[in-house]
């Protein structure tokens, strides 16, 4: 049988298939975690900038009361978000973070991207995103990955959580923190589908022992509902549910579209967050590991890449452009 797990560097098992929280309202993140327990996810994957925290914490509390799971069967990923990565600033957010879910730690705990924005209170603008006002001004921050990075060091130290990693991170900055690093990166999550591969930054990380997660598995469809500049590229792109060649081989292996793009990431070790409301979809997007493809499928599913990034600072953000992808 296929594995289901990821095995991080401190030693923890990942699922390889999660429930992936961006963009669920906080009004029904809790109702969402709790049928996503039920129809049999166990890893959910969260971040302070989803404002969601505090519900999806409720969902999984009331399935831990009615006795549908222990504690130690859900993995909870987080991310500390830009404005905090200074290091009293990280060490705080990832206490109330933790505090938000109330589940008595955080089993994984990024940072959100590999760069630091000006330092808001949070009782200022609770969720700045990416600007510091609503005239949409952006101000960068003079702290340094590493003083990020320690920081999350000490919430390991303290037990806030288990392991720490990475998100939206290039392989330059990941060679840098290994030099440094006392706690190993457990994980690397970036954006990954078959417009956008990645394969250098990927082998470089499963070489390091750092689990990969993709997010956006099925390229532009989370990106189309989006506002002005933040779905201009995805308007250009053909679904990935709809591709010939992903349909072709849906129809092949008797499965959906869907499944083929998230078994095409599982069967190279690389974990995955769909998410889904419809409960036929939730029990499809979940049973991804019991068939495989041929090599020469995978190969053609990666053959469609375009070096296409749909969630680019360096493009959307137009004010005063992040490039960190450059």
């Amino acid at each position: 049988m296929a594995p289901s797990t990821v095995k991080l560097a401190t030693g923890y098992e990942m699922p390889l298939v999660g429930f992936g929280l961006w963009k669920v309202p906080a009004t029904q993140a809790a109702e969402t975690v709790y049928n996503a327990i039920k129809a049999g996810y166990r890893l959910f994957d969260g971040a302070y900038d989803y404002q969601n925290e505090q519900e999806a914490g409720e969902g999984i509390r009331r399935a831990i009361e009615e006795g549908l799971v222990k504690r130690e069967d859900i993995f909870v990923t987080t991310k500390l978000w830009n404005n905090y990565h200074s290091r009293e600033h990280a060490l705080e957010m990832a206490k109330l973070q933790n505090e938000a879910w109330g589940l008595g730690y955080i089993d994984l705990y990024l940072i959100h991207f590999p760069v630091a924005l000006e330092y808001i209170e949070p009782e200022k603008r609770r969720f700045p995103a990416w600007w510091m006002d609503d005239a949409g001004t952006i101000k960068t921050a003079n702290v340094p990955i590493r003083e990020t990075w320690e920081a999350l060091e000490t919430v390991v130290d303290q037990g806030i959580a288990r392991s720490i990693g990475v998100s939206n991170f290039q392989a330059q900055s990941l060679y840098d923190i290994l030099r440094y690093a006392r706690h190993p990166i457990s994980s690397l999550q970036i954006e990954h589908h078959p417009y956008l591969v990645q394969p250098d930054l990927i082998a470089m990380a499963q070489e390091n022992n750092i689990a990969v997660t993709a997010y956006s598995s099925f390229g532009p469809q989370s990106f189309m509902e989006l506002k002005g500049i933040f779905s201009q590229r995805a308007r250009g792109a053909q679904a990935l549910l709809e591709s010939d060649t992903i349909k072709a081989l849906a129809e092949k292996h008797g499965k959906t579209p869907a499944q083929i793009l998230l078994r095409w990431a599982t069967q190279r070790n690389v974990a995955v967050i769909p998410k889904s409301n419809n409960p036929d979809r939730l029990a499809q997007n979940l049973d991804v590991t019991s068939f495989d493809l041929a090599q020469d499928e995978i190969d053609i599913i990666t053959g469609m890449d375009r070096g296409l990034r749909f969630n680019d600072p360096g493009f959307y953000l137009e004010n005063f452009s992040l490039r960190i992808f450059a």
